[in-house]
C-alpha cells in the first residue's frame, strides 16, 4: 500500500516557516551585533543609522534575496 502523496500546499507551508524561522534567528544575531557595539561604544541608546548606511544594507538584502531565489531554480537551467 502506497501513502498519499502530499498536497502541493504542504511543501510551501513547510518552506515559509523554514524560512521564517531563520530570518528570525538571523535577525535576532544582528539586532544582538548591533545592541552589543553600540554599547561598547559606549552609547547610552542605540546608533542613530546613516541613510546611506541603509541603503547600503537594504541593498545587500536584496541581493540575499535574490541568491536564495536562485536556489529555487538551480535544477531548471
Amino acid at each position: 500500500m502506497t501513502s498519499p502523496s502530499p498536497r502541493p500546499s504542504d511543501w510551501k507551508l513547510s518552506v515559509f516557516i523554514i524560512g521564517g524561522l531563520i530570518g528570525l534567528m538571523a535577525g535576532l544575531l544582528a539586532a544582538y551585533f548591533f545592541a552589543r557595539v553600540s554599547e561598547e561604544n559606549g552609547s547610552s541608546g542605540p546608533t542613530r543609522l546613516k541613510t546611506m548606511d541603509m541603503i547600503k544594507l537594504a541593498i545587500s538584502v536584496l541581493g540575499l534575496v535574490r541568491q536564495v531565489t536562485d536556489l529555487g531554480t538551480s535544477g531548471k537551467k
